[in-house]
């Protein structure tokens, strides 16, 4: 049965309402989703649900609910404002969308707790994912609904149900814990006390609230670079003596700020219902002791600020003392007189001569007079540069009635005369004295950063997670893969080369240098080669400059005439090692590339003395035979010398001096020319140099870069 619904006739003669009634199905009356609007779901075939009101939903952003616009972020704002204003306020901000069912389940426990927090100080922000999605993916937000929270520019997100309660307990668990102090009849002389250290005033709320309220955690975070923060539970027992001293009415909250007499408060309010704007009125006041000392240039501005026009001229009082009993007097008396003398346009602050040399300086010039004790200056900041005018009491400051006489005096004058500040100078900027060490910065980065980390596991959308588990993943397979081929390459390895070959390679003398060759000529397969290419300009990166990790090139030295007997006696001594895909085999001709060879001899440690012109014989130098394992990737050598008869010892010390046999070569190859035999001994014991090679025993010499292969 089908019902027909007559709309009245109100809405009949308005043409807006009735426009609305077409469309929406109502006048348009009651903007935005309400619980009213949830009805029974029906049964449409098998297994679906629809819900008769589903037109009704606040999908389109015509009909988006307007609690929501004066929260809307855009990037620009985001970054511009919110973020800075982080670092005051912590803030609570919502990720929503158009057709989004949760959004709008969440909605109602949203706007109570949003205008909640909001009256606390709590910053409120909506971003709407459909139109404002970089900021979105900024946020790292990649579903709809969520919630984060930003303090100190840094994002929380909500990971618990959506109820009131949970909601306020993540804004103050965004707060840092060491905000709040509690207080007791034990500890409040020492809080107190510590206005000169912190070179704050130190406030106190007395509540019967067994927990610190929120809105006075939150105030507490803007104005921690101000103030030191103390709470008293009067409903403790051991509150008695700090209540009853302080006379505080214990049903009414109280909060009292203490400057430098802890003995009394300097202001106190009192209200039944502790509001927000009341209490930063009162605080705003009040954040400076009476005589602030001067420890960084923040603070300089701040309460000395540059005058904007005439009528808003600020004068500031300085007393520049030390620290220590010597100078207490002189300042208890200058804090008496401006307790005394508390204007709108005058502050008075003082400031330590050792803590801020360059500032003493500039404003007493080192006189003699000032010498050891303290002096009083009145200045004014005349642009953000440093410029300021002042003028120096011609006395230091003892604190007699004197002085407070001379100085009203030039306060007096100072309202009708402002030429009376005849001096000027340009100060430095004031060092921060209350700075943390680099090391404490550092330690408490590190424990943040780590706490991220932490949280970012357990808590991170999978979405993010991809990119840094692929690779994590990838790095694991191609490490364990890398292991496993190496494996199985040296077990194959093991069984191509026996280790009878190893053994009798061991036993080999030069006395049985004739059965060796043999012996190697019996193990040379059928098909058995050694691969040996001559090294030249064009394979020269391949081969030696761009050769992969752990991977050598050995390199025979070897001339044209001797080039066909070196090459066989080095094949034959180097067979046994071919089987490690490590090693790669070419020889170098001396007779084309004899200046490259000499450069590389020259970081061998006396194994080829530079040539000079002096050195007859530098040009009939025989290096054939030399053979020089080369590690391109880390930029070494190790050197092989041939070996000659009667030097047993010479083909595996490597960094020997043989310059002298160079000699007596270059001298007899004119009247001695080497048999085929004397050639091919000078590679006797290449084998046994080659093990060392593998085993890494050889000594190895390193130069800064390949040079070129001309």
């Amino acid at each position: 049965a089908t019902v027909l619904l007559s709309p009245p006739s109100q809405i009949l003669s308005n043409e807006e309402k009735r426009a609305n009634f077409d469309r929406y199905g109502d006048a348009g009356e009651s903007q935005g989703y309400s619980q009213h609007q949830h009805r029974q779901f029906h049964h449409f075939h098998e297994g679906f649900y629809f819900d008769e009101s589903f037109f009704h939903f606040p999908f389109n952003s015509e009909r988006r609910d307007t609690s929501d616009e004066k929260y809307l972020l855009h990037f620009s704002h985001y970054v511009n404002e919110i973020v800075p204003d982080s670092f005051k306020k912590p803030y609570l901000i919502k990720i929503t969308s158009d057709w989004c069912f949760s959004c709008i389940h969440i909605e109602p426990v949203w706007k109570e707790v949003a205008q909640e927090l909001e009256a606390l100080g709590v910053g409120i922000g909506v971003v709407h994912a459909g139109y404002e999605r970089r900021l979105a993916h900024h946020l790292g937000a990649h579903s709809t609904p969520s919630l984060l929270g930003l303090i100190n520019g840094k994002i929380t997100f909500f990971h618990n149900a959506v109820i009131r309660e949970n909601l306020r307990q993540f804004v103050e668990n965004l707060l840092p814990g060491n905000l709040v102090e509690k207080i007791t009849d034990k500890n409040y002389v020492r809080f107190l006390s510590n206005w000169k250290k912190e070179n704050k005033p130190h406030v106190l709320l007395f509540d019967h609230m067994p927990v610190v309220p929120l809105l006075y955690k939150l105030t507490a975070f803007a104005y921690r670079d101000y103030l030191s923060f103390g709470y008293v539970y009067v409903g403790l027992r051991g509150a008695e003596e700090l209540s009853s001293q302080y006379n505080i009415n214990v049903y009414t909250p109280t909060m009292m700020i203490f400057k430098e007499h802890i003995d009394r408060p300097a202001d106190v309010v009192q209200a039944r219902d502790m509001k927000k704007q009341l209490i930063d009125d009162f605080l705003s006041q009040n954040k400076f002791l009476m005589v602030a000392r001067l420890t960084n240039q923040r603070l300089f501005q701040e309460l000395c600020p540059v005058k904007k026009s005439h009528r808003q001229r600020k004068h500031c009082v300085v007393l520049l003392t030390g620290e220590g009993e010597k100078f207490a007097e002189a300042y208890e008396a200058f804090l008496t007189f401006a307790v005394a003398n508390t204007k709108d346009t005058l502050k008075f602050v003082h400031i330590y001569n050792d803590r801020q040399p360059e500032f003493a300086d500039a404003l007493l010039m080192d006189d003699e007079k000032y010498r050891g004790k303290s002096a009083v200056v009145i200045l004014e900041r005349r642009n953000n540069a440093g410029k300021i005018s002042y003028k120096t009491l011609e006395e230091a400051w003892q604190g007699s009635k004197e002085d407070n006489f001379i100085l009203l005096d030039l306060l007096d004058q100072l309202r009708t005369d402002p030429g009376l500040l005849s001096s000027e100078t340009v100060l430095a900027d004031l060092n921060d004295e209350l700075a943390p060490m680099f090391l404490i910065r550092w330690l408490y980065s590190t424990l943040d950063y780590i706490l991220d980390c932490w949280d970012s596991l357990f808590h991170s959308n999978w979405r993010e997670m991809m990119p840094l588990l692929s690779l994590l993943f990838s790095a694991l397979f191609i490490l364990f893969g890398t292991v496993i081929v190496q494996a199985f390459s040296d077990s194959s390895d093991a069984r191509d080369s026996p280790a009878s070959e190893k053994e009798e390679t061991a036993t080999k003398t030069e006395k049985n240098d004739t059965s060796f060759s043999k012996e190697s000529n019996s193990r040379i397969p059928k098909k058995g080669f050694v691969e040996v290419t001559e090294l030249t300009d064009i394979n020269y990166n391949s081969n030696l400059v761009r050769l992969r990790p752990g991977h050598m090139n050995v390199v025979l030295i070897l001339s044209n005439s001797t080039k066909t007997l070196l090459l066989q006696k080095f094949a034959l001594e180097v067979y046994t090692f071919t089987g490690s895909s490590s090693l790669h085999f070419s020889f170098l001709s001396l007779d084309k590339h004899r200046e490259w060879l000499e450069y590389l001899l020259e970081f061998a440690q006396d194994a080829a003395p530079i040539p000079n012109q002096y050195d007859k014989h530098f040009l009939e130098r025989d290096y054939t035979g030399y053979v020089l394992a080369l590690n391109g990737h880390k930029k070494y050598f190790c050197l092989f010398k041939p070996h000659r008869s009667g030097d047993e010892g010479g083909t595996l010390a490597s960094g020997e001096d043989y310059d002298s046999s160079l000699h007596t070569e270059a001298r007899g190859k004119s009247s001695c020319s080497p048999g085929s035999r004397s050639i091919k001994n000078k590679l006797h014991k290449l084998s046994f140099w080659m093990e060392r090679l593998l085993e890494g025993s050889l000594q190895r010499f390193y130069i800064p870069s390949w040079p070129a292969l001309d």
